[in-house]
């Protein structure tokens, strides 16, 4: 439905730190040119804690106007809050998006009966479709598999990104879930891996930079030249974790200006990369030979 290779973008700010629509629109065409075929916009690497519902809002309507049909696009519409979580989500119901994407409430840790019923409730608020984020590492709580399983069960429930970092957890997921239920990867380096169990593409920060290539490592890998694919992670490999030297996503923020993207700054609490992670990342750059593929 959404596609293999899903970007979640990062959101370009302006000189005063105001969201700069006019390079997110710019961004969004570049990434739908260049191997992406879903965008999930106001995710973690768009800084959604320190967006506003309204400048959400004129995200999502930016990016769906600037890529039209050529990309999916997917809001990232998750709090910690039910309550909050539905309110945008009703907003975005008529904005013709492709679907939402709804992390795990962070924060406040609630059991797995409080997560079903969170999702649940989000799912009875819209038609549209919906991709679960599991990131323990960020909300501090795992949506265990058999949690998962049954939120399946919920029509418009139809996909999950996993970055839970355990292939023991996807093995158990894909074998008790309906095959029609899409599992994508969480982390870039682990595409590969969740491919060959049976996932169908991730949601990446290293495709604002390296897009086709991903789509290359992925197509590959669909097509059974398994070799071919495990090449193209290899290759990738350095710029899968260098992407990650700092608190994300400041690293993929900083390369993208690099390249002459101009995504502009970072919205406290964080900041850009100290002047020796700088140069580690112009370093990634080069040894990449980025500009020659």
């Amino acid at each position: 439905m959404f596609g293999n290779v899903l970007t979640a973008m990062v959101t370009p700010f302006d000189e005063q730190l105001r969201v700069n629509y006019a390079a997110a629109a710019k961004l969004a065409q570049y990434l739908a040119e260049n191997g992406t075929d879903g965008i999930v916009v106001a995710g973690t690497t768009g800084e959604s804690p320190t967006l506003t519902k309204d400048e959400k809002l004129n995200l999502f309507k930016e990016v769906k106007q600037a890529v039209g049909d050529s990309c999916k696009v997917i809001a990232g519409v998750g709090t910690y809050s039910t309550r909050e979580t539905i309110e945008l989500t009703q907003k975005v119901t008529d904005l013709k998006l492709d679907g939402i994407m709804v992390v795990v409430p962070y924060y406040n840790k609630p059991s797995q009966q409080g997560l079903y019923e969170h999702f649940r409730a989000v799912a009875e608020s819209t038609d549209l479709p919906i991709m679960l984020y599991n990131i323990p590492g960020r909300t501090g709580v795992n949506l265990q598999p058999e949690t998962v399983v049954k939120l399946a069960e919920i029509p418009n429930i139809l996909s999950l990104k996993e970055a839970a970092g355990s292939m023991d957890q996807v093995s158990e997921l894909k074998s008790s879930l309906p095959s029609s239920f899409t599992i994508y990867s969480g982390d870039d380096s682990l595409t590969l891996p969740m491919l060959a169990l049976g996932c169908s593409g991730v949601v990446s920060v290293a495709s604002h930079i390296v897009g086709k290539q991903i789509k290359q490592m992925i197509e590959s890998y669909l097509k059974g030249d398994i070799k071919k694919s495990l090449e193209w992670h290899l290759k990738l490999y350095p710029i899968f974790k260098g992407i990650f030297v700092t608190s994300n996503p400041a690293p993929i923020k900083f390369l993208l200006n690099e390249i002459g993207l101009n995504v502009g700054g970072y919205r406290p609490p964080l900041v850009g990369p100290t002047p020796k992670e700088q140069e580690f990342l112009r370093n990634l750059l080069k040894s990449f030979n980025y500009f020659q593929l």
